[in-house]
């Protein structure tokens, strides 16, 4: 296994006190410079906002529209408002559109434990029940994509349908992280996550200045709408929440530490098992934390019509990048009776 450096997160600069970990946990971070209407998670707009429990926790949800469910799942460094565009686009398409809190993010419980895969896609399966739902079409960006594939595997009764945006199959990431210096080196933060204590300290430094630098750099380059200064203040609020940098970290933690665990073991062989729902995978041409080559080979696992769109010229974040353009295709997609693969 080759590790690069974790140069994604560096040597800290002046120490932020306000947002030091210590072994008992996260502390207080830095406060915010304002927060806006709804605060720094429920934030106002056509939708409306709402708690619901699940798997042993209390999850808050965005919601708007009436139709078959579709259930929008975040990924790092993020929380649901980075599905603020697909809200309405889905509701308008007749569709009913839940954007889902991940535990440990937003306005959802932050429990000591619980981080694992397994777990947080019986978060998402159970959020589906909560909300007197037979199943959903499941539609996850980065780390929302991982617990996606995992819950279509797991509890494939629940999931309608699969969209995963900017993240390959679990197998594949895992294949790709330990094989392929190019997707190790790009994913060097994940190595740097492995530290106690400092990322934490990192994220939450400067008033969560790291959020804005991280999003700005998986951009596409050509995407002047997104980020702006607004949206990452919004990012950077909601990680200045107590705790949230910690519990964003913990499945990464949980993904790298597992590797040669019974438990990592265990999983990876469980992700074995194929995905039989219709499944669209989309990614940006020019993502630079997971490269399109590692992405690209996920259809192997998929026993089911399976459509790849690569998004030319878009990074990381195609679904705010282009948000008219990825809601068109999820859109299209979802309507389609018979998804070819």
């Amino acid at each position: 296994m080759t590790v690069p450096d974790s140069s994604a997160f560096g040597p800290l600069g002046p120490e932020n006190r306000a947002g030091h970990e210590g072994p008992d946990g996260p502390a207080d971070p830095a406060p915010a410079p304002f927060a806006p209407a709804g605060g720094p998670v429920r934030l106002d707009g056509p939708w409306t906002h709402r708690d619901v429990a699940a798997n042993g926790a209390r999850f808050h949800i965005a919601e708007m529209g009436e139709g078959p469910l579709v259930l929008l799942l975040h990924g790092f460094p993020q929380f649901w408002w980075s599905w603020r565009h697909q809200l309405p686009a889905l509701a308008d398409a007749g569709f009913r559109a839940v954007a889902m809190d991940l535990r440990g993010v937003g306005g959802s419980d932050r429990t000591p434990r619980g981080y694992d895969p397994a777990n947080l896609a019986l978060d998402i399966t159970g959020v589906i029940r909560s909300l007197g739902e037979p199943d959903a079409a499941l539609v996850g960006h980065d780390m929302g994509g991982y617990l996606a594939w995992t819950a279509a595997v797991m509890r494939p009764k629940l999931v309608r349908r699969l969209v995963v945006s900017s993240m390959p199959h679990p197998r594949r990431w895992r294949s790709s992280m330990l094989s392929d210096f190019a997707q190790s080196r790009a994913g060097s933060y994940i190595w740097g996550f492995q530290r106690p204590w400092v990322p934490e300290r990192q994220l939450v430094a400067d008033e969560a200045a790291l959020v804005a630098r991280l999003i700005t750099d998986w951009a596409g380059p050509g995407t002047a709408e997104f980020p702006d200064e607004s949206a990452l203040g919004v990012y950077r609020r909601a990680m200045s929440i107590p705790s949230t940098a910690h519990c964003s970290i913990e499945p990464y933690r949980w993904m790298v530490r597992s590797l040669a665990r019974p438990d990592g073991i265990q999983f990876n062989r469980r992700m074995k098992r194929p995905v039989r729902v219709p499944t669209l995978h989309l990614h940006g041409s020019l993502d630079p934390a997971v490269r399109t080559r590692s992405a690209a080979g996920s259809g192997e696992y998929v026993e089911a019509p399976y459509r790849w769109r690569l998004f030319d010229g878009l990074g990381h974040f195609p679904h705010e990048e282009d948000p008219a353009g990825f809601s068109a295709e999820l859109i299209n997609w979802l309507k389609d009776s018979e998804p070819d693969r």
